[in-house]
């Protein structure tokens, strides 16, 4: 039930430089990608080896907060629109910026700077100056340059960004605007914009997270470490519908036993109470009991008291 979403490099067919790619890999990038380039960020005019380094530096809890930002990613341009910055500008430096900018017609470019000559140039896989390849693999729409092709990149163009684990693996679902694997494509419940939130548990964003996220069976998404964490802790339900999120029935088998062997006193023994089954979602009456209550249309005792 996983899916690969993390931010990868690709090569894209319709942008790549004719030139081909035949350096061997060296030891250039950072610990995110493995590339002869760094960038020159549109938002500050800084450099940095690449878009995640940027806003984990900008973002960095020493960081005052009226200065962090991170790249808009989905917004660069080669040269991007004044009125456009000026929403992701929050710091004086910025507005300062802006105000000296009033008279122009464009903000800072998009640029990369080559590792090996130091040639600061417009967005391309080859130096305009020595010629080398700046990652094997290059998508000039998300403007991203990786030497590792193990990640086997593919450009999806109903996300709009890079992903990893090879396109023949997984599908595009319109409705969920996501990309899942292959297993889920005739099996997965339809959620609109499935993975355009925030993970329930540590409320980052998971449609561009670089860390593994998972589908549950209600069709919500979330981290898988978040998710392993959870159960860690004894938590089945999913945070947001509180549908379970495995399978439960040996868990409420032993709940079967258990409230066998609990006897209500005599005062309790009638009473009637209407519950909601998480699971189903079906409305009931049934015999109230301290340990559990069970739902007698699925047999789960994942419910709530909703009335009585």
């Amino acid at each position: 039930m996983e899916v690969q979403a993390t931010l990868p490099t690709i090569q894209d067919t319709n942008a790549k430089e004719p030139n081909s790619c035949n350096h061997p890999v060296l030891n250039y990038g950072c610990s995110h990608y493995r590339r002869r380039c760094r960038i020159r960020a549109p938002c500050c005019n800084e450099i940095f080896d690449c878009r995640h380094c940027h806003n984990e530096a900008k973002n960095d809890i020493n960081v005052d907060q009226k200065e962090r930002h991170t790249i808009p990613r989905h917004q660069i341009q080669q040269v991007a629109s004044k009125a456009h910055h000026v929403a992701f500008f929050f710091s004086v430096k910025f507005i300062k910026y802006v105000i000296s900018m009033m008279l122009c017609d464009c903000m800072y470019p998009f640029q990369v700077i080559c590792t090996l000559c130091g040639t600061e140039q417009e967005v391309r896989q080859m130096c305009v100056n020595c010629g080398v390849c700046m990652g094997n693999y290059f998508c000039k729409a998300c403007k991203l340059f990786d030497d590792d092709i193990s990640k086997q990149q593919y450009h999806c163009d109903g996300c709009g960004i890079c992903r990893i684990g090879g396109r023949e693996n997984f599908f595009h679902c319109d409705k969920c605007r996501c990309c899942y694997s292959n297993f889920l494509r005739d099996s997965h419940p339809c959620v609109e914009g499935a993975m355009h939130h925030d993970c329930p548990v540590c409320f980052e964003f998971l449609f561009d997270s670089i860390d593994d996220v998972t589908v549950m069976p209600c069709g919500h998404t979330i981290h898988k470490n978040c998710l392993k964490e959870m159960q860690q802790h004894y938590q089945y339900a999913c945070p947001l519908c509180f549908k379970s999120v495995c399978d439960m029935s040996k868990v409420w088998e032993k709940l079967d036993m258990e409230v066998a062997a609990t006897p209500m006193p005599e005062f309790y023994q009638n009473k009637l109470i209407w519950i909601l089954c998480n699971d189903c979602g079906t409305n009931s009456k049934v015999a109230f009991h301290v340990v559990a209550v069970k739902c007698p249309n699925c047999k789960s005792y994942n419910t709530r008291q909703t009335g009585g």
